[in-house]
């Protein structure tokens, strides 16, 4: 990573050439990994395997006609992780499976929410044994089955992987997809006895927004108030506009969509590695986060949809890239020691969010 922002500040983003469809459709091929048949999370530093990146946009790629590298995509993670005994967040180029900084709570969601967009019955049928496994562990090391939650007496890795949130409203949803995926596709389900969407609204609804964990700080934090209705807890569009109040309150929308928090003092803990990170996942703009977001924006808001897409397109245009995150003033977000991440596959959403 630092020597790949050293290289930016002298030569800049590599610029991809046409419209905005023509540089999100070469940033995907740019992803994909002829040499091990995988969707990479970007063709710049990121250059790995991601299980919450890729099952975040493993519908789009489904829907722009990328079902069958989509398949190939799990089978080759899912190879790896069993011959590592368990799902981790990432694998890196050379094949090796890890967790940073501690196990994830999205990362087996994230792959069976793939499992499911993708119609991969094979690959759920080659896998069974190692999935059920997997369940049953993810069952015991998250899972608070007295209160339907996500545990809170410990940290896990998420979304903000530098936090460290007690029951993360995030991590409850991630929770509930999984749920609602596995009795969808009609598998092995340790979770269908419990009611984690009512757990989840009675202790994270407030009547204005959600809550960012269960430590219940006034602030209003862009996943907690996106993933709800992105994973399906809540469908309800009087919510949403209550909640999107609060986000343009909170001006989490500017200057384009999304921040974690407009206030980075107004924040979970971190992790001491975000020494080196500066400010990435406080008061920053992500483009995996407001495209998650946009997608919750079309379903309830139009035209609000349309003008944050108009945005976005002048973001890539500027670019001639689609980039990892963004200052709170809308510039590349760079450090001493870090460079925003460039070509990432999250435009595949842009793109099928624009079809």
């Amino acid at each position: 990573m630092f020597r790949r922002s050293l290289y930016v500040r002298k030569h800049g983003f590599r610029e991809y050439s046409g419209n905005d469809e023509d540089i999100s459709k070469k940033i995907i091929d740019s992803c994909w990994n002829k040499d091990k048949k995988y969707f990479q999370v970007s063709s710049g530093h990121f250059n790995e395997f991601y299980s919450r990146d890729f099952g975040m946009c493993a519908e789009a790629l489904v829907a722009l006609g990328h079902k069958k590298k989509v398949i190939a995509t799990l089978d080759y993670a899912l190879s790896k992780f069993r011959k590592h005994g368990r799902t981790t967040t990432s694998i890196s180029p050379k094949g090796k499976c890890f967790d940073f900084p501690y196990y994830a709570v999205d990362s087996l969601p994230f792959l069976i929410h793939a499992i499911k967009v993708a119609d991969a019955k094979g690959i759920l049928a080659t896998y069974q044994d190692f999935l059920v496994a997997e369940l049953d562990s993810y069952y015991n090391i998250v899972f608070d089955n007295k209160h339907s939650l996500v545990r809170q007496d410990r940290y896990f890795s998420s979304m903000k992987d530098y936090a460290k949130r007690h029951s993360a409203c995030y991590d409850n949803c991630m929770l509930s997809m999984l749920r609602d995926d596995l009795s969808a596709l009609n598998f092995y389900n340790p979770f269908s006895d419990y009611d984690i969407k009512k757990a989840i609204i009675n202790n994270f609804w407030n009547g204005d927004y959600f809550y960012e964990d269960l430590s219940k700080q006034k602030a209003v934090t862009g996943d907690a108030n996106v993933f709800p209705f992105w994973c399906g807890v809540v469908d309800a569009k009087e919510i949403f506009d209550i909640c999107l109040k609060q986000i343009d309150k909170a001006k989490l929308t500017k200057p384009f969509p999304l921040k974690y928090s407009s206030d980075p003092k107004k924040t979970s803990r971190m992790h001491f590695a975000e020494l080196f990170a500066g400010g990435y996942e406080r008061d920053s703009v992500w483009m995996h986060l407001g495209l998650c977001f946009l997608d919750v924006v079309k379903r309830y808001d139009k035209q609000r949809f349309k003008g944050f897409m108009k945005q976005y397109k002048e973001i890539i245009k500027k670019h001639r890239n689609f980039l990892e995150v963004y200052d709170s003033k809308g510039e590349p977000f760079h450090t001493p020691f870090y460079f925003t991440d460039e070509s990432m596959l999250w435009v595949s959403k842009y793109l099928s969010l624009k079809r």
